[in-house]
């Protein structure tokens, strides 16, 4: 029973690679490659030309607080380097 489960395992890998194949090396795949590849100019060319130009709304938004660093500053030093060092 299990030789025959692993034989049909065998055929369907065997079978996917070969449609696999098939695909990928058939003519009609090939020509529609080549036709994206003459093409891509173009394409991203249309693609950017129907892009949206957006308002420049952001200045004096952003609020520089540097108190962060200020804390760090102001606590006790981190030990975790000392965690390490062997005594």
């Amino acid at each position: 029973m299990t030789k025959a489960i692993n034989i049909l395992f065998f055929l369907l890998v065997l079978s996917f690679f070969f449609t696999t194949y098939k695909y990928y090396s058939s003519k009609k795949n090939i020509e529609a490659k080549d036709l994206n590849r003459k093409n891509i100019n173009e394409i991203i060319n249309t693609k950017i030309s129907n892009l949206p130009i957006l308002n420049n709304d952001t200045n004096n938004v952003i609020d520089f607080n540097d108190g962060f660093s200020n804390k760090i500053k102001d606590d006790k030093p981190r030990s975790f380097w000392n965690l390490l060092k062997s005594e």
